[in-house]
């Protein structure tokens, strides 16, 4: 049994998980994992094609952001697809109780401002 290793774990996880890691407490796990791979965030073209594919999945072909809108989402969230799809369903709602038929830069803007405090 010393000569073989008869246990492999795979953690996939949040960035959260990382951060955990580096807790004292988490030491002794921290030592025992041999590889990390981090994914990073998309860039800016592969967040606007990912807006534009959900809102293509919710059967719209019209544009709904416009790319100022994309812009800010994408800044703000690193690229990185659960912050894009929080960032983009409270600039939806804000759109909304404007009643604008567009996503513009300002409720872009306040969903920003909602996810930040």
């Amino acid at each position: 049994m010393d000569t073989e290793s008869p246990f492999a774990l795979l953690l996939i996880a949040q960035p959260t998980l990382r951060r955990r890691l580096n807790l004292a407490v988490m030491a002794a796990l921290d030592k025992r994992i041999g590889t990390r791979f981090t994914i990073g965030g998309m860039n800016a073209d592969d967040t606007g094609a990912y807006i534009k594919g959900h809102v293509g999945f919710a059967s719209r072909s019209d544009p709904i952001f416009s790319e100022d809108t994309i812009t800010v989402i994408h800044l703000e969230s690193r690229g990185y697809p659960r912050t894009i799809n929080d960032l983009a369903l409270a600039a939806l709602m804000a759109t909304r109780s404007t009643k604008s038929a567009i996503v513009d830069q300002s409720a872009a803007q306040s969903a920003v401002s909602e996810f930040s405090e």
